[in-house]
């Protein structure tokens, strides 16, 4: 069945124009590029990425392109799931890709890379090797010495690329794209960090786009004209002089675009030096890269498409970055990620019921894991089989009174969840306004765009009818006058503030955690909200959570003149926030405010104003006096008082989310998803 389109929208007449790049004819300019997902089966694409790409393609996008996909039999990695272009049993799974999408109106490209030195030579059990280089440089990263490739392995890494465009080609997919960018192993060629060749390989910006070159020339001779063929790059890796730079993409651009092989330049930034900016976070800005991309445009002109990246979020800065000349394609990938609905529901001028991308990195830090990609904002992503739009049926026993208690994300989504299958939904918090833990967070530095997670939560609720009661306590005895069919009791948790912790067993808690200037983390952050002057002039923060309230609280009262130390008894800072990306981002300022960091070290005892400290792996006790105010980041406890108050005295109670155990984020979302669904 074909869907019908719906009439687009006035406001946005630069993006609902038809393109053509190469051959390929797509309806509008709103893509989604390659990102890493890792839905592999078996080293080919997974049922699990047709389900994803085509659930895109039924919310109206224009072109998706495939996770990176292996165009030598070597390169699979550096993801134990990746998927290869080079093995013949991915051309059926890329035909049945072709027929789920064909439908819907939207075109798929397939992006073939290989890793170079950013892969483990190990990662696969079955196809152990050493990794194949431009230069002796090991990954920042993975620290393995690769091997320097000779002309006869460069030889055959051309050659492979073609085999796998072709095996594209015969599938009834739409193009190809050369992944040039992130510092994978084209791109390790462009970069001078990377290259240190001496043979027509290396050296000045012509010799380092050889190997592209001669990557495409394979590739056309195998599909010719057929099917589009693109380049991914970098157009900045974000490391001056060390690395690629924007003049030197300019002058690399001129070179690439003459050859004529190429139908479009995808121009990303970034690589594993700087992977925050390669997927940024809510610490940049939104539409960062547009001006790189008119910068690209300018330099290409009409001999090729330019497409754009860098958190575009909203279809109106869309518009604007085509109308602007900075590009022919902008690509709203996890903007879509967070809602797969996105380009239809600009379409239709719906911008309010648009679920936002808020740049949490639960995806990156997924992939870090080496585990299947999932969203902090849709807990339907990677289920889509499942749980995907459409799925979602009434409730088989009618309707039923439900009452939610609790305003925070897991108590918000699974009432949106409920009142969706056509429950009548009642939602009590005892605040003044929803959003849970996340209130605060949103009032930390770089975190406002968690207001935009709470809105995204909340919005549904009036649309859908769902009765929220702001300031209503919730007690047994307003449970039972409420005569619910279905409690949900989703309280959330705290900070606990005893300095029990694992780093020393067999005790309950830090000896002078009872004293009045010892603060669990959620209250301290409330106070210095208020007031950055609250807890006094020298403020300890110990660190067991391993995540960015206490770089946000440190952030905050440094700014503020006070003086700070962070105890962790990890082996460095916020281990967590390098998998975000924030890392990157709030070290590098916390340092140059003068916070002081002491990594495994654990509180031994707090007495009055003096805290003293022990190694965790021997290192000599220290002390740090004169401390003013002690504030304990380290485990939490649930709130489930209520719940153990009611749930007998009810034929249907649940609890969800943190009151069940505290959690991330993305687990209490499925929690709720997978419970709203069932109720």
């Amino acid at each position: 069945m074909t869907a019908t389109a719906p009439t687009p929208t006035a406001e946005l007449t630069h993006l609902w124009q038809p393109l053509d790049i190469g051959p390929t004819r797509v309806k509008h300019r709103i893509m989604q590029t390659a990102q890493t997902i890792l839905y592999g089966e078996n080293h080919v694409l997974g049922e699990k990425h047709i389900a994803y790409y085509t659930e895109r393609a039924k919310g109206g996008t224009a072109l998706l392109i495939t996770e990176q996909q292996a165009g030598h039999p070597l390169s699979k990695g550096s993801f134990y799931m990746g998927c290869s272009a080079h093995d013949k049993r991915a051309i059926a799974q890329y035909a049945k890709l072709a027929e789920s999408i064909a439908p819907y109106g939207a075109k798929q490209f397939v992006q073939l890379f290989a890793a170079g030195v950013h892969d483990k030579g190990t990662m696969v059990h079955d196809n152990w090797h050493p990794l194949w280089a431009a230069s002796r440089v090991p990954s920042v990263v993975h620290r393995e010495v690769p091997m320097v490739m000779e002309k006869a392995h460069i030889l055959d890494v051309v050659k492979a690329f073609g085999e796998s465009a072709d095996n594209v080609r015969v599938s009834g997919l739409n193009g190809v794209e050369i992944h040039g960018a992130h510092s994978y192993l084209v791109g390790q060629f462009f970069s001078k960090a990377y290259n240190f060749r001496t043979d027509e390989y290396g050296g000045s910006t012509a010799n380092r786009c050889r190997f592209a070159i001669e990557i495409a020339e394979s590739i056309r001779a195998k599909v010719g004209r057929e099917i589009t063929v693109g380049l991914r790059m970098s157009f900045d890796e974000f490391m001056g002089d060390a690395g690629i730079t924007g003049e030197e993409s300019e002058e690399g651009l001129e070179i690439l675009a003459a050859t004529g092989l190429f139908d479009y330049f995808n121009i990303s930034g970034g690589g594993y030096h700087t992977m925050h900016m390669a997927v940024a976070n809510m610490n940049v800005p939104q539409g960062f890269m547009i001006p790189f991309g008119k910068r690209a445009k300018d330099v290409v002109g009409d001999r090729a498409k330019v497409f754009i990246i860098g958190r575009i979020l909203d279809p109106r800065m869309a518009n604007d970055a085509i109308a602007s000349g900075s590009a022919d394609m902008v690509a709203m990938t996890r903007a879509q990620m967070a809602d797969p609905q996105l380009v239809t529901k600009a379409q239709q001028g719906r911008y309010d019921e648009i679920t936002k991308c808020i740049g949490a990195n639960v995806c990156l830090s997924r992939a870090f894991d080496q585990r299947e990609v999932v969203c902090v904002m849709n807990p339907t992503v990677s289920r889509e089989r499942e749980w995907g739009v459409g799925t979602l049926k009434p409730a088989a026993g009618g309707s039923k009174r439900v009452i939610v208690v609790g305003g925070g994300p897991a108590g918000m989504h699974v009432a949106k969840v409920a009142a969706e299958r056509g429950h009548k939904v009642v939602l009590l918090e005892k605040e003044a306004e929803l959003g849970g833990h996340l209130r605060l967070l949103a009032q930390m530095p770089t975190r406002t765009e968690w207001a935009v997670g709470i809105e995204n939560l909340a919005k549904p609720l009036a649309r859908l009818g769902v009765d929220v009661r702001l300031g209503h306590e919730a007690t047994p005895d307003v449970l039972k006058s409420g005569s619910p069919d279905t409690i949900v009791i989703a309280t959330g948790s705290r900070w606990d503030r005893t300095g029990f912790s694992q780093f020393h067993p067999g005790r309950p808690g830090i000896p002078g955690a009872e004293q009045d200037n010892v603060l669990d983390m959620g209250s301290a952050a409330k106070r210095v909200v208020a007031d950055p002057h609250a807890l006094g002039k020298k403020v300890l923060i110990l660190d067991e959570s391993a995540g960015y309230w206490p770089l946000g609280l440190a952030e905050l009262l440094s700014d503020a003149g006070v003086s700070v130390d962070i105890v962790t008894p990890h082996l460095f800072l916020g281990e967590d926030t390098l998998k975000t990306g924030d890392f990157p981002h709030n070290l590098p300022r916390l340092q140059g405010k003068g916070v002081r960091i002491t990594a495994q070290m654990f509180v031994d005892r707090i007495e009055g104003a003096t805290v003293h400290l022990f190694g965790v792996w021997g290192a000599p006790p220290a002390v740090i006096d004169g401390v003013d105010t002690v504030v304990l980041a380290q485990l939490k406890a649930p709130v489930d008082d209520l719940y153990f108050a009611v749930r007998d005295q009810h034929p249907e109670v649940h609890r969800v989310g943190d009151a069940v155990a505290p959690r991330k984020l993305e687990a209490v979302m499925y929690e709720s998803e997978k419970l709203g669904r069932e109720i």
